[in-house]
């Protein structure tokens, strides 16, 4: 099992979404299931993972952004939107997630 970080964007954006179980369960299934979200192409590594948001269903719920690097590192929980406000994250976005990456990369 895995440690699972939350950085404050995460935080911020779950509160929204999420119930304090729907979180609960999705920390313990990303430390057991690290590599279960797509990669999204281009972005070094970072991976998406739908997520059942307050009784809307995976595929109407929300989606989570995080970074698995490999076992000996946490995973990193970067950011939460529900599918119903956009479906993908921004080029701009992309960027800006790439810039923490290599940051979490180089420690």
């Amino acid at each position: 099992m895995l440690e699972v970080v939350e950085i404050q964007t995460f935080i911020r954006q779950a509160d929204k979404i999420f119930t304090d179980e729907e979180l609960d369960n999705l920390r313990v299934y990303l430390a057991y299931n690290p590599d279960a979200g797509v990669v999204i192409k281009g972005t070094r590594g970072i991976r998406k993972l739908r997520w059942q948001a307050s009784n809307r269903g995976k595929r109407g719920g929300a989606r989570v952004i995080y970074f698995y690097y490999n076992d000996a590192t946490p995973v990193y929980l970067l950011s939460a939107y529900a599918k119903k406000v956009r479906e993908d994250i921004t080029a701009d976005e992309k960027k800006v997630l790439q810039q923490l990456v290599d940051g979490i990369r180089k420690d």
